[in-house]
């Protein structure tokens, strides 16, 4: 495993990629509402990175066609832009943003209501978030990567979710896909010692119902074989010196 570690140049690159996504989700989060197309929200992202000097990266990567991923309700990851998917009240959906900038890429993903939505999906968004935070903000040089995925895996379990081991996070820098996995699952005797200068994609997603998942035909679009809800929250993260630091989380965006 060849995990890269980053310059302070590099990660002030990376910084300005993770800009243009903290300024797409706000963007996005207002467009949510019924009655709008994932294809649409599709043109509007690649609109928004585009004007701001960045690059759609999920674009043609691996043949995917859309500019983001955007997951609806029972679509764990890797949801296609589509005319026929079309956003109703009480529905919740993911987007899953890679953007490049300089060179260099960020990636962040947020579940967001449509409407007003259950109690329960309510929960599920929130504790997916938690879980996220409840893993990084343990992180700092000389830990195992595996006490982040561990506590990632407790708080869903806490709580009565399920977690897939099928997806995980990763490293990120010039590369989209970089050593090391990051996993949502795991020990926390696990995984590589962290290092400052590494920058991690962290991204816990998490079922309400059983863990199985099936793959459409699309070869894309992850969906719960029961057709439960599932969530997904992202963000870069880098290994500081001390501890840590996010940079695709706006100023004004809430821990919990």
């Amino acid at each position: 495993m060849a995990i890269i570690i980053k310059s302070p140049r590099e990660i002030a690159l990376m910084k300005e990629a993770g800009k243009v996504i903290i300024g797409l989700f706000k963007v996005l989060k207002a467009h949510t509402k019924p009655g709008i197309s994932t294809f649409e929200l599709d043109k509007i992202a690649k609109s928004y990175i585009t004007m701001n000097g960045g690059i759609p990266s999920s674009k043609g990567y691996g043949g995917f066609p859309g500019n983001i991923c955007i997951s609806v309700n029972d679509c764990l990851v890797h949801g296609i832009p589509s005319r026929s998917i079309i956003l109703k009240e009480g529905d919740i959906v993911s987007y899953d943003v890679v953007v490049s900038k300089h060179g260099y890429m960020a990636d962040a993903c947020r579940t967001y209501p449509v409407g007003e939505i259950s109690d329960e999906a309510k929960r599920l968004i929130q504790t997916t978030k938690e879980a996220f935070f409840n893993g990084v903000k343990l992180i700092k040089p000389g830990i195992r990567l595996g006490v982040v995925s561990h506590a990632i895996y407790k708080t869903a379990i806490e709580q009565g979710y399920t977690v897939t081991s099928e997806f995980t996070g990763h490293g990120i820098g010039r590369e989209m896909h970089e050593d090391p996995y990051v996993p949502n699952v795991g020990k926390e005797s696990d995984g590589p010692i962290l290092k400052a200068g590494m920058t991690l994609a962290i991204e816990p997603m998490i079922n309400q119902g059983k863990v199985d998942l099936i793959v459409e035909k699309d070869g894309w679009t992850t969906r719960t074989k029961d057709g439960k809800l599932c969530a997904h929250y992202e963000n870069t993260v880098v290994v500081s010196n001390d501890g840590y630091e996010i940079i695709t989380l706006d100023e004004g965006e809430n821990e919990f």
